[in-house]
């Protein structure tokens, strides 16, 4: 092997690790990401019970916008793009008045709430 080829072997070797290094960190942020969701869901639920259990609509379309606009700003702030930001929260509220409606429906039909 030449001298040459011997020191783009090493370069080789260290993006690796640099890349291995990087994705690593990649997998431990989405790791932390599920069980965040988790846990925000977890809340989100007692209120989808609350609500229901009071006859409150699923949707609070004032509390929504509320959050939209708090976490554009949040976004802007982190150097992320507010636009992809309200992407991801409006999935999210789309899955948590989902969630909402079914628990109001079983409580409608006299069903456990847990």
């Amino acid at each position: 092997m030449s001298e040459q080829q011997s020191g783009e072997q090493r370069g080789d070797d260290e993006v690796l690790r640099r890349l291995r290094y990087l994705r690593g960190s990649i997998d431990n942020l989405d790791a932390a990401l599920v069980h965040l969701l988790a846990e925000r869901f977890k809340a989100t639920q007692q209120v989808g019970e609350l609500k229901a259990a009071h006859s409150l609509p699923p949707a609070d379309p004032e509390r929504e916008a509320q959050q939209i606009a708090r976490l554009r700003g949040m976004a802007e702030d982190a150097h992320l793009d507010p636009a992809f930001a309200e992407k991801f929260l409006n999935f999210i509220i789309e899955e948590v008045i989902r969630h909402h409606r079914v628990i109001a429906e079983r409580a409608a039909n006299g069903s456990a709430l847990s």
